[in-house]
């Protein structure tokens, strides 16, 4: 690898004429250098004089200095960051105190990181302003998102059927929490205009149902959106604030909010409402899979709301009810449960659940319960054994405690209001930003510790992040407590029985070795989205080395933010995995000397640019042809941007020109784009046009569009409010 041209700003690289009064005070400018430059430090070595036993040498180094040796503990060994680099600095003593650079290194075999520099642990407590997590994390929270695509008009949601008496339901809010509420979206609008929001109103004009949802949420969902949790925990549990949290989990395994709710009751209405209004913020982009509770209107509204996506119960909703529902049954009531779970968790066909189930319900005379009578009904909906082509990414836990969604409860509790909460929103954001951009760092900057010589291991260590890794690690040496025996074979299947020594457990497993396929009866793949220790056992007595890559979700891996789906070689697939990582580093570098001034920015930009051009162009030739034009660049550059790219070899296209031809193409809609375009054009964008979105019984309008255009949305009354941003708020009440 080059050596990297980054250089500190602020601090001067270290020079031979250089003095100190001490070598501490030597290594407090190393690490100020460092800091700057973006790499770690450490003491490397020092030395004393024999005679005056003072400290005469001393030399510090880049955390990655040296080569790595063998850890001591071969069971856990402890990752290193050393690849052998050589960037240091020596520094002597003379005869009259001072002492002077007797070396220096400056070259590094590595990228390096400013915007991850207070991730080095030398670096962590160097300034305590500069190095302010809650500071760094506020300002570059609006460079964290992208604009979801259009806005769209909500369904007209009057046909649910409803109460009469829900008509005049509102939220039950303290003095003053409305206006609170709307006070807090206004202000996290200033701040990024991407956040979204949307108030539904009663008749009465009261506050009914609240949404919102940070940019940042809704970049998220547009690359981890297959599975999504709809967590009514706060709301059933007759929380203080009724809070309701759509939720996912990103590439490192760790959860991420998609949007945040506060409803005044569970009906259909509300439920629909709310999902339609989420779905609309999410670019009209429907998950593959929703999880929610087992609950009858949530049922009915995710029907209608998402007739295409695969609709279950998290698990562990269904095991914390089962004790609370046969709560009178008492004495029997541990037996009941053990037999219950039996049957959910040791059934490998269906056959062999419903011979289980009714065995279970006749012996304690529970078939004339109706709460055991509708969850048999809705089996198909929570019961491992029916799912062997659904992937839950890790959200649908067995217990509480092991739901991603349970990661809310440090921050909510029974008794927490909405004033604590709104003051507690940002840190939560922030808590997650700074974990994700913590485990990314560790993703580019140590490689994960083999402990097996299995071949699954190696292919995995270069595929997976580093959190999923260390999970599907612990399947891989599991593996080694797993004794197995063929039941029988067929020319559809072979099947197999693993004996699992470690919990004392049986496992049965379905290899198909024509089509690939491997099913396990601990549903490992199915829960967590990698391969379990027996389905590899299998594999490998079959003499297959690699695994699957049907079994290889992209979500885990460090190419999850790629649009590009893995491909069917794992050596392609590592490959693209370096390459990407190695192009993130570098994007990182481009971005912090790109911001420095007006004139690297423009000049960083145009490379971007024509670079991304030509990726278009070598990528997808065929489709490059089709739309020479229109699918290169979303990016917009004024005239003086375009007259400053003119260097490049092709001229980058105008967007006005291309969003122009590529908009009226579809079927003459005004899109947002178009209406962009046209402000921008006119003078528009000058106009102070508060960005509140709100919502009344019939649609959700973003009120600045609806005013300007009209005819942009069908079927939506005018808005009662003519300057929302300016109304007040009296309890809960709008005027």
């Amino acid at each position: 690898m080059e050596p990297d041209k980054v250089t500190a700003n602020a601090i001067a690289e270290p020079r031979d004429d250089m003095e100190f009064e001490s070598h501490e005070d030597a290594y407090a400018f190393y690490k100020e250098y460092a800091r700057a430059a973006g790499f770690g430090t450490a003491k490397l070595s020092s030395r004393r004089s024999r005679a005056s036993k003072e400290f005469i040498d001393a030399k510090f180094s880049c955390i990655r200095y040296g080569n790595k040796q063998q850890s001591d503990d071969a069971i856990n060994p402890r990752p290193s960051p050393k690849i052998g680099c050589k960037a240091s600095m020596h520094v002597k003593r003379r005869q009259d105190g001072k002492w002077f650079v007797y070396s220096f290194v400056k070259e590094h075999n590595h990228e390096l990181l400013p915007a991850q520099v207070h991730f080095f642990r030398s670096h962590r407590d160097a300034d305590l302003v500069k190095n302010d997590v809650r500071l760094r994390k506020r300002k570059n929270l609006s460079s964290m998102s992208k604009m979801f695509s259009s806005y769209q008009n909500l369904d007209n949601l009057d046909n649910y059927l409803r109460n009469p008496h829900d008509k005049g339901r509102s939220l039950v809010l303290e003095a003053g929490d409305a206006q609170l509420l709307l006070e807090f979206f206004m202000h996290m609008q200033e701040q990024n205009p991407k956040f979204f929001y949307a108030i539904d109103l009663n008749e009465e004009h009261r506050l009914r149902n609240v949404f919102w949802v940070d940019a940042k949420g809704i970049e998220d969902y547009s690359k981890f959106g297959d599975v999504v949790s709809f967590d009514t925990t706060y709301f059933a549990n007759k929380y203080k604030m009724p809070l309701v949290l759509f939720t996912g989990v990103n590439h490192h395994g760790q959860p991420t909010l998609f949007g945040s709710a506060l409803i005044a009751d569970d009906t259909v209405y509300t439920f629909a409402w709310l999902m339609q209004t989420w779905l609309v913020a999410m670019g009209e982009q429907a998950p593959q899979v929703i999880l929610t509770d087992q609950n009858n209107a949530i049922k009915l509204a995710t029907a209608a709301i998402f007739p295409h996506t695969r609709h279950f119960f998290c698990l562990w909703h269904i095991l914390d009810r089962i004790p609370r529902e046969l709560e009178y049954l008492g004495v029997w009531q541990d037996t009941i449960v053990a037999k219950f779970n039996k049957c959910i968790f040791g059934s490998w066909s269906e056959a062999e659940f419903d011979k289980r189930w009714w065995k279970l319900l006749d012996r304690f005379n529970l078939r004339e319960v109706e709460w055991v009578q509708l969850l048999y009904q809705d089996r198909m909906q929570w019961a491992p054994t029916f799912m062997r082509d659904i992937s839950f990414a890790g959200l649908s836990a067995f217990s509480r405690a092991e739901s991603l969604n349970s990661w809310f409860d440090k921050y909510v509790n029974g008794e927490t209001s909405l004033r604590e909460f709104i003051e507690k929103y940002k840190v939560i954001l922030e808590d997650r930003y700074e974990e994700e951009a913590k485990a990314d760092f560790d993703a580019w900057h140590e490689a994960p510790e083999l402990k097996s010589p299995s071949p699954f291991e190696k292919q995995m260590s270069l595929v997976y992040t580093h959190e999923i890794f260390r999970k599907f690690q612990i399947e891989v040496l599991g593996a080694a407590a797993c004794h197995l025996k063929k039941e029988s074979e067929d020319e559809r299947a072979t099947i197999y029985a693993v004996k699992e020594f470690e919990d004392d457990r049986n496992y049965v497993v379905e290899w198909n070795e024509s089509k690939s396929s491997i099913y396990c009866s601990c549903h490992s793949f199915e829960y967590k989205g990698y391969l379990c220790r027996h389905a590899m056992i299998v594999l490998q007595m079959s003499g297959v080395f690699s695994i699957p890559s049907r079994y290889i979700l992209q979500r885990w891996t460090n190419a999850a933010l790629s649009r590009h789906p893995i491909g069917e070689k794992s050596e392609d697939m590592q490959s693209k995995v370096r390459r990407y990582n190695d192009l993130c580093r570098r994007a990182i570098i481009l971005g912090e000397e790109g911001s420095l001034s007006q004139e690297s920015y423009d000049i960083a930009l145009c490379a971007i640019m024509a670079a991304l051009k030509q990726c278009s162009s070598v990528n997808t030739p065929a489709e490059n042809e089709a739309r020479p034009n229109n699918s290169t660049v979303h990016a917009t550059c004024n005239a003086e941007e375009e007259n400053q790219c003119s260097t490049s070899k092709e001229q980058v296209p105008d967007p006005k020109v291309s969003n122009r031809s590529k908009n009226t193409s579809r079927k003459g809609k005004v899109t947002e784009p178009d209406l962009l375009g046209a402000m921008a054009q006119d003078g528009l964008h000058q106009m102070e046009v508060p960005q509140v979105r709100t919502t009344h019984l019939h649609g959700m309008v973003p009120m600045q569009l609806h005013n300007l255009v009209p005819t942009m949305f069908h079927n939506v009354p005018p808005t009662p409010f003519q300057n929302v941003a300016s109304m007040q708020l009296h309890d809960n009440h709008l005027p």
